[in-house]
């Protein structure tokens, strides 16, 4: 009894900075009545600034106004899917609250994933209509007779680039432009916005219904729809609003947009967070070192949610010298283990506080964040439950039995941001939800002022990054090869991403293969940050006395030989 009562004293709270409340009285709010507000109180207010151009919060609401109107023209209704592909743009967040605002679910894709990646998530979603990029819509106009997609929207980086920029932009190539045939049911965004009014029909969210399907890997080997509720998203931002009172300010800070919008990182911490505050957003749509220094010496945002390969990869590139960084304020790091050294170099450049977190697609994703000011930040800690989230460390093998302070074992969660489960998927909703709470996979120790520390992957996760690469979606690829007979993949440490891919193969008797024959074949299959770096080919591989490969076993080998 001793034992639990860590966890239910809730430990975290007495480490909360000053101001932050234990549980927040939340407002019963949809993200798009949330947009409706925010464009009233702020309508002249920049939301968007896209290299150069501005969109204010007036102008803003009537374009997702107008997309409304053309999406129930389209003859989408109240729980219909619709899928996004595309990068940080300002159609994204565009389209993304007009669905929302007709009822229909948002469907968040990746638009570096390969075709069948997305026919799977096309087709699991049941999405209805597609938005996406010109250099994208050939290969989708192909992909669509095998999904239920009907309609399609392209949109093309120069929509929304000064003139300047989008001649010179074509002309050099600097952006990626494309002509798009015409095709039956394919449509221009541009024309899409001039051709219906501002005037949607009235729906009405309620706030247990899902909101949007977000897609996330799996030890099955192929991604689950995670469903999150209208409460999620509007619970989360909410959440994170409490959580830093320093910055309770509405209407007058800056967000750097540059967390990928189709994962629930971007999407919670920057684009919906940027809405509920009335906060302008620098959309970077690439987020490569050299274009965030940009955004970041041209727009001058004060607020940057970034993870760890974005924060080095600033730091080693020669433009950070002539970057004047200091209108940094805050910043936030997620996704993966920020080294000691990057926050010390950075807030030194900066000026800014940066605070490690930790979450999951499941939970929307924020469970836990370093205090920002006035309390302790603890280096290699992921931070201490933020309001209203439930916490505990318990059992690795019964999953029940909670672990005393300092021992490891499986981190549990509950809160208003856990998902509502994986879409058509009881089995396995159950097996990562038990009795309202999370089980994350991870492994995890708890400290004696109730701060949290992930020590290991329970599931064999790879971070590499910042996306989520799931070893069996990588070994099952190469399990198709007409020479493998043996496939195991594993994370290894690399300096800039975090973790890379490397691929153990065993050929099949008779054959011979090089790595870069096997790199180039995973171009086929995988999104490029799933791709194997390093491919090495055994006789065997260790296995367990039933059969199954130790890919822990081939992962500690690993890391002995590279201490050497």
């Amino acid at each position: 009894m001793a034992e639990e009562s860590i966890y239910v004293k809730k430990l975290w709270l007495k480490s909360y900075e000053k101001g932050v409340p234990e549980s927040v009285s939340y407002e019963d709010i949809c993200m798009p009545d949330i947009l409706d507000r925010t464009a009233k109180q702020f309508a002249e207010r920049p939301a968007l600034v896209f290299q150069g151009t501005v969109i204010n919060f007036r102008e803003l609401k009537e374009m997702v106004d107008r997309f409304a109107t053309c999406l129930t023209d389209f003859g989408v209704k109240k729980g219909d899917a619709v899928a996004l592909l595309l990068p940080n743009v300002i159609p994204c967040v565009a389209a993304y609250f007009a669905i929302l605002k007709v009822g229909a679910l948002a469907v968040m894709n990746n638009p570096l994933y390969s075709d069948p990646e997305l026919e799977h998530q096309f087709n699991d979603s049941g999405s209805k209509v597609l938005i996406t990029l010109d250099v994208l819509t050939p290969r989708m106009i192909a992909l669509r007779p095998k999904t239920k997609i009907k309609q399609i929207v392209y949109t093309c980086i120069g929509d929304y680039l000064p003139t300047v920029k989008r001649v010179l932009g074509k002309l050099l190539k600097k952006y990626p432009f494309a002509d798009v045939p015409a095709t039956t049911d394919v449509y221009k965004w541009k024309d899409c916005l001039v051709k219906y009014g501002p005037n949607p029909p009235a729906v009405k969210n309620s706030f247990d219904e899902v909101a949007m399907y977000q897609y996330t890997g799996g030890t099955t080997g192929v991604s689950k729809g995670v469903m999150l509720t209208h409460a999620n998203l509007s619970k989360q931002v909410q959440q994170c609003c409490a959580w830093f009172p320093k910055f309770n300010n509405k209407g007058t800070e800056i967000m750097l947009g540059a967390l990928p919008y189709f994962h629930v990182f971007g999407l919670s911490v920057s684009m919906n967070f940027s809405v509920y505050m009335g906060w302008s957003q620098v959309l970077v749509p690439r987020p490569k070192p050299e274009l965030l220094l940009e955004a970041i010496g041209k727009f001058r945002p004060t607020f940057a949610p970034l993870v760890p390969t974005m924060y080095i990869g600033m730091l080693n590139h020669p433009n950070l010298k002539k970057t004047d960084m200091s209108c940094i304020k805050g910043a936030f790091s997620g996704s993966a283990p920020l080294p000691v050294e990057v926050i010390q170099e950075f807030e030194k450049a900066t000026g800014a506080v940066i605070v490690e977190g930790f979450g999951m697609t499941e939970t929307t994703p924020v469970t836990h964040i370093n205090p920002f000011a006035g309390g302790a930040r603890k280096v290699g800690s992921v931070g201490l439950p933020i309001s209203d989230t439930e916490c505990r460390i318990v059992d690795l093998e019964d999953g029940v039995r909670d672990m005393p302070v300092g021992e490891r074992g499986e981190l549990i969660v509950k809160g208003p941001q856990i998902m509502k489960g994986y879409k058509d998927r009881p089995e396995e909703t159950a097996n990562t939800i038990r009795d309202g709470w999370v089980y994350t996979g991870d492994i995890a120790t708890m400290d004696e002022d109730g701060y949290f520390y992930i020590v290991d992957r329970k599931k064999d996760m790879i971070i590499s990054g910042g996306f989520n690469v799931y070893p069996r979606d990588i070994d099952e690829v190469y399990y198709e090869h007409a020479k493998v007979q043996e496939a195991c993949s594993i994370g290894i440490p690399a300096a800039k991403r975090g973790e890379n891919v490397k691929l153990f193969i065993v050929l099949k008797e008779g054959e011979t293969a090089t790595q870069e024959e096997m790199i180039e074949y995973g171009k086929t299959k995988l999104a490029a940050y799933k791709l194997p770096t390093e491919v090495e080919f055994r006789k065997e591989l260790p296995k367990t006395n039933v059969g199954k490969i130790l890919r822990k076993e081939l992962r500690a080998e690993e890391l002995e030989k590279r201490k050497k």
